[in-house]
């Protein structure tokens, strides 16, 4: 492996995983061609690639993963040898509102991807995927074998698209590599999620609402840190195996809210109890000895991450008020204006 690649098709690259890993891959593999081929949906934007746009090694294509014709062409036009699957509607709250396009997306767009993998003969495929397959675990810690049991539409996508890749690694011996990342944070997350969220809204000294009491726990992972384990594992991941990618950071949401509104130097009255999501996962936390094996550790601190995070949302509000004034205002206001009108303080 490693030798083989060249062109590389990142799809879903313009998202907030994905832009990173760019970012990551441009600055480390000097000789790579990558073609970032993305839907642009809401959360996948040309503004999270903006400051590496005009280098030569990064070609944009947009187009859905969902459409055969236009991923054979991107995939014949750019000689492309391997694919790195970022594309995904990866938002567990979207996926309740509208399950159909978490499904087109999750597994349809896997399956086509796989398809022309295999009808190209590539090099390899790595699906980029999340510890929420696993479901949720009161206590001890995911490991690689263990059972998927979605709760959430979203979850049930993304398990059905890695057994999509498991398949066609057993079947007509892809190569194929997975990795599941846990909750990744930092610059360029869109602000629905609950840390930029929390960010942006406390910046403006507007309410954050905390699902339920604030006990979930997550696993946090700072996505500087994510991008360099998909990194790895694409390199030197062994073929058809599965790597659980975690920071090792288990917060509770409260926590995480207060250490936000602590940086930024903001009260705790900003926080507002609102009901809780349907089927939401009480604590996820992942057994990472594998990667680690492979030679992979994080290197920045949670607090250290999450300082530098909502230090880039302070200083780059040019990237995040046009989209908290757009579509996401109606997705808010569905989402939490009656939660919000029934919230309790803290």
């Amino acid at each position: 492996m490693g030798n083989a690649m060249k062109n590389l098709l990142i799809t879903g690259g313009a998202g907030f995983i994905g832009s990173n890993f760019v970012r990551h891959m441009l600055a480390k593999y000097p000789d790579y061609r990558l073609i970032v081929f993305d839907k642009l949906t809401y959360a996948g934007r040309l503004e999270n690639l903006q400051d590496v746009l005009k280098d030569p090694r990064l070609t944009f294509v947009r187009g859905d993963i969902a459409d055969r014709a236009a991923v054979e062409q991107a995939v014949r036009e750019h000689r492309i040898d391997t694919i790195v699957n970022f594309a995904a509607e990866t938002h567990v709250d979207r996926s309740i509102l509208d399950p159909d396009s978490a499904h087109r997306t999750n597994f349809t767009g896997v399956y086509v991807l796989l398809e022309v993998a295999r009808q190209f003969g590539l090099e390899r495929f790595h699906q980029v995927s999340t510890d929420e397959v696993y479901g949720s675990i009161p206590v001890g810690y995911f490991k690689e074998g263990d059972p998927l049991q979605p709760n959430s539409p979203y979850s049930a996508s993304k398990a059905g698209g890695e057994l999509m890749v498991r398949a066609y690694h057993e079947t007509y011996g892809l190569n194929t590599v997975v990795t599941r990342g846990s909750n990744t944070f930092g610059p360029y997350h869109y602000p629905e999620k609950l840390m930029p969220l929390f960010i942006t809204n406390a910046i403006d000294n507007e309410p954050l609402p905390l699902y339920g009491d604030g006990m979930q726990v997550r696993d946090w992972l700072y996505v500087k840190d994510h991008a360099a384990g998909i990194d790895l594992v694409l390199h030197q991941g062994g073929s058809g195996e599965v790597y659980n990618l975690g920071g090792g950071n288990e917060r509770h949401n409260i926590d995480v809210t207060r250490l936000i509104l602590k940086l930024l130097g903001k009260p705790e009255s900003l926080i507002r109890r609102v009901t809780d999501r349907p089927g939401h996962d009480r604590r996820y936390a992942l057994d990472c000895a594998k990667i680690r094996a492979l030679g992979w550790a994080p290197t920045h601190t949670f607090e250290d991450a999450v300082a530098e995070t909502v230090d880039w949302f302070v200083k780059n509000e040019w990237w995040w008020r046009p989209i908290k004034s757009g579509e996401f205002k109606e997705y808010y206001r569905r989402q939490y204006a009656e939660r919000l009108a029934t919230a309790t303080a803290l």
